[in-house]
């Protein structure tokens, strides 16, 4: 069929992903292929000194995506969405949506971002023995109590985003357990939350004499393929305002942008793994077995499917490069040349190829917010140079490269040189890579791994949670990773870029470098506001 009978016969998958700067929704066919996609630009606020988005614009952002979805169909196909085969969710992870009985919001949503969970996080990974991050919806969960937060013992349902989004659509309070591995550790057995530590939880509930216990309040935990629910009357009226969508088409549980992007990647079997790489990122490598202790460094969540996932997340990635990007867009506007961004973007980045290995000395540090890899709950964005070092525009360009995915290397080397854990593909996606060759090649040499690319990985995780949603009506009795390699991708491992030793050896000298310099930028967030 074209892409007009499947839009018109309501044979398309829809796929909608919140990320951290753009909601984006994608339109595949029945051969998963994008034939249309709609876009919404946000922003995170820092509002009391934590980093949120309002309700509010959860559902303008929403909206205003599937309208500009809606638009491009008309103009491109001339027919109006009707139905859909299926629908998929997916949203950046973790983070705190706190409600009441009567489904109110009690705080504003405490996303990823944020850092003042220190003290829960640490007593949590002790109590566990299990690294709990900062931004594990636990971590909120417990810093709220330890804090006396007035709201906790109101508390009738905890999610994230996803989670919150796919209830309000569905009635089904549920999560994809990729997503939920991001709540509380999810045990690869029965791939729901860890009983355990679930059972130590509830011991700390009751000592602080909360009205309630873990379970009571968390979403249902569904694997990739089960029934999540269809999208009822009210949910189609909240996602298409012009009021053509019609209710009951199935909805797959939903999922946090991790699991999205192992799908989008191809990247859910053992001995695979994918690199995120935009305004933060995190590599995601599916492990054989367990590793031999807990990390602070290394999180363990699970693909869409239950399979154990070593995680290393950054908070910071491209947000200090592009911020530089719009320093030379304004030096080229001051000289009257008119600027194409996608031209900007492809000349530095490719001037980078022409800069020393080591980038001659110069370091950069993309903290534009805390880094708990290396353990800051500030950051400051810097660029340092001593008088000796080789500073010119293609050593300028490389080290903030590599000061983009500097903090994912330090993770990776423990699993990598200390765990010795192998992979067959590690599979890159993000505006890191959009330039061609070039974040292939810094990556290669910072894991000191070949590193692929997709065509499709640039559709990213909107993309990968509409495959989601067609698994969940076509997976015909094969497991994920079987559907992915056998339907999805037929064998296609895109291009790959093998490191060279002369960059593997300049970028372990800079990284050397990078952690030698830490304590200026523990300084820089000591003394500049």
């Amino acid at each position: 069929m074209t892409a007009k009978q499947v839009i018109e016969s309501g044979k398309a998958i829809l796929g909608i992903e919140f990320g951290s700067t753009r909601i984006k929704a994608v339109l595949i066919d029945e051969n998963n292929k994008p034939i249309a996609q709609g876009a919404h630009e946000w922003e995170n606020q820092l509002v009391d000194g934590l980093w949120t988005y309002s309700i509010e614009a959860v559902w303008h952002g929403l909206q205003d995506c599937y309208a500009e979805l809606r638009k491009a169909v008309l103009k491109q196909y001339d027919c109006e969405i009707e139905s859909l085969a299926a629908i998929g969710f997916s949203a950046m992870m973790h983070g705190y949506m706190a409600f009441n009985e009567q489904q109110e919001i009690l705080v504003p949503f405490r996303t990823w971002r944020n850092t003042n969970t220190g003290k829960a996080a640490a007593e949590l990974s002790e109590l566990f023995n299990y690294n709990i991050p900062l931004r594990w919806s636990i971590s909120h969960l417990y810093e709220a109590i330890l804090d006396n937060e007035e709201h906790v013992k109101d508390i009738k349902h905890l999610t994230t985003l996803a989670g919150y989004v796919h209830w309000q659509v569905t009635g089904k309070f549920v999560l994809g357990v990729g997503d939920a591995s991001g709540m509380i550790p999810v045990d690869p057995s029965t791939k729901t939350y860890d009983a355990t530590m679930v059972g130590k939880f509830d011991t700390l509930l009751a000592s602080k004499g909360l009205p309630f216990r873990l379970l009571d309040i968390l979403p249902q935990c569904l694997n990739a393929g089960e029934n999540a629910g269809s999208l009822t009357s009210e949910g189609a009226k909240k996602l298409d305002t012009s009021g053509h969508l019609k209710a009951g088409i199935p909805v797959c549980p939903p999922e946090g942008d991790a699991g999205t992007g192992m799908v989008a990647t191809n990247a859910v079997k053992q001995r695979t793994g994918n690199v995120s790489a935009g305004t933060s990122s995190f590599s995601m490598i599916v492990l054989e077995k367990p590793l031999s202790r807990p990390y602070e460094m290394i999180d363990m969540v699970t693909t869409p499917d239950g399979s154990l996932v070593a995680m290393v997340h950054c908070n910071n990635c491209t947000s200090d490069i592009n911020a530089w990007v719009g320093l030379f867009k304004e030096y080229q506007q001051l000289l009257g040349i008119k600027v194409d961004m996608n031209e900007l973007y492809g000349k530095l980045f490719n001037k980078a190829l022409e800069g020393d290995a080591d980038c001659g000395g110069l370091m950069a540090y993309n903290y534009v917010s805390g880094e708990p890899v290396t353990g800051f709950s500030e950051g400051r964005p810097m660029f340092v140079r001593s008088a000796n070092d080789k500073f010119n525009l293609a050593n300028f360009m490389r080290t903030h490269l590599y000061g983009a995915i500097g903090v994912l290397k330090i993770g990776n080397d423990i699993l990598f040189k200390d765990e010795k854990i192998r992979v067959d593909r590690i599979t890159g996606h993000g505006g890191y890579f959009k330039t061609p060759c070039v974040g292939q090649r810094m990556l290669a040499a910072a894991l000191n791994s070949p590193i692929s690319v997709m065509e499709t990985a640039g559709e990213g995780g909107a993309w990968g949670i509409a495959l989601l949603a067609g698994y969940l009506i076509n997976k015909n009795g094969k497991t994920l990773a079987d559907y992915l390699e056998d339907v999805v991708f037929a064998g296609n491992t895109g291009t790959t870029i093998a490191p060279t030793a002369e960059d593997v050896a300049g970028f372990e000298c800079y990284i050397k470098n990078y952690k030698q310099c830490l304590p200026i930028e523990q300084a820089a967030v000591a003394h500049k506001a």
